[in-house]
């Protein structure tokens, strides 16, 4: 067992949670940021849809609440609602400010407004996005400020294994003290000490079959959490995503949602629209409802699958919005521009997760949790379209600001006893 070098802060992960926490950290802080691959690789980086915010003058900070709330069956913390969606308007702010190149209007006139799309759950426009590829954007955009970052160390193709805890250790006043990790690479153990830790880790959709997540996608910091003593919560709200495509080759690969919110119709092997018959929504009601519809007319019909039909809008404009879902399928031998693409449900998100304040704080001291890892609160019995990244974002944000400006003990010299 190797000891390397300590840091203040740990952060296991490098998705929007992790990274977005790291650089709102003062610059005197020392960060590590642990990643399972390369740094990008996560569920950020696959993320299509968007990132949903107050912006436009029509909209109401109490309309996306109360979005949100329906889409969580109320089931949701509503001061995490409010906290959350009273503080996007900044988090966009930020991003912007790092270069995130969120699509906007490009008609005369109006071509320093965000062009903004609508969701299932959403009762208003209100979800910023770039192409059809927001969570790439923003994660390279977010790395590349990283790694321009003199005081964090970016640790790729590590593992973290479990958390190192004072009670583990035989100590008094437990609290986080680092982690164990592999170095894949060198195939060996280390020790990572840290004034505080950081889980960032993502969801556990990766334990069902089908999913649009990656591989890193595993639970592994809900269980590392778990094993120090902390709380988890909402483990029983998995969420599906409607729309993924059907095809041997492709069974991972989202279709986002936003081609729903910009006319995509769901329709049955013969032709024939069904939503209508399960919500006054129709496609765009929230994704739990829209999952269960589909499940239900595939198990009636014996289908292996329904069709998403967006043919009916010009081909320039399906293929200006939706580049990278057209040239998938396209690869695939569908043209989306021309007729329905074969689409089923796929596990998506971890409503549930290791049960948090408003600052990310666990019930370890010194341990936080930010992201999908966490249950806030935000998100009830299903998150709504587009709230996830935002999440990510607000509380990173918060995360940071109390992790910076709380004095937290060293930690002991822990290398006699790893």
């Amino acid at each position: 067992m190797v000891t390397t070098n300590r840091f203040d802060v740990l952060i296991i992960g490098s998705g929007a949670a992790g990274l977005s926490l790291a650089l709102r950290l003062p610059d005197h802080v020392r960060v590590a940021i642990l990643a399972k691959s390369n740094l990008e690789e996560g569920s950020t980086l696959y993320a299509q849809g968007g990132i949903s915010a107050v912006t436009d003058p029509q909209d109401t900070f109490e309309s996306h609440i109360a979005d949100t709330l329906d889409a969580g069956a109320g089931l949701n913390k509503p001061e995490a609602v409010r906290f959350t969606i009273e503080h996007a308007p900044a988090a966009v702010d930020w991003l912007v400010n790092l270069g995130v190149p969120f699509t906007r209007h490009n008609h005369a006139g109006d071509q320093d407004s965000f062009h903004l799309t609508r969701e299932g759950g959403h009762s208003t426009r209100r979800v910023l996005h770039a192409a059809d590829a927001t969570g790439r954007a923003m994660e390279t955009t977010l790395v590349s400020e990283a790694r321009r970052r003199d005081n964090i160390t970016l640790l790729e193709h590590h593992i973290a294994i479990d958390l190192i805890t004072a009670g583990k250790l035989g100590l008094a006043d437990n609290r986080a003290l680092g982690a164990y990790v592999l170095d894949r690479t060198r195939k060996r153990v280390s020790a990572i000490p840290a004034r505080t830790v950081v889980l960032a880790t993502g969801g556990a959709s990766k334990v069902y079959l089908y999913t649009s997540n990656p591989d890193t996608s595993s639970g592994d910091g809900i269980a590392m959490a778990w094993r120090a003593g902390c709380r988890v919560a909402n483990m029983e709200f998995n969420q599906f995503h409607p729309t993924c495509l059907y095809h041997p080759q492709a069974k991972s690969f989202l279709v986002t949602e936003a081609v729903r919110g910009e006319g995509g119709q769901l329709r049955l092997p013969d032709g024939s629209t069904f939503m209508e018959r399960f919500d006054e929504r129709g496609n765009l009601a929230p994704r739990d409802i829209v999952a269960r519809a589909i499940d239900h007319e595939m198990k009636r019909l014996g289908a292996e699958y329904v069709l998403l039909d967006i043919s009916h809008r010009p081909a320039p404009f399906i293929r200006e919005h939706f580049p990278n879902v057209y040239s998938r399928c396209r690869e695939l031998g569908y043209d989306m521009t021309l007729e329905p693409i074969p689409v089923v449900p796929a596990a998506h998100y971890t409503c549930g997760g290791v049960i948090t304040d408003m600052y990310g704080r666990t019930d370890l001291d010194g341990l936080y949790a930010v992201g999908e890892v966490a249950c806030t609160g935000m998100h009830g019995a299903n998150r709504m379209a587009s709230n996830s990244l935002l999440e990510c974002l607000v509380f990173g944000t918060a995360a940071a600001e109390h992790i910076g400006s709380n004095s937290v003990p060293r930690p002991p010299n822990i290398s006699a006893v790893c």
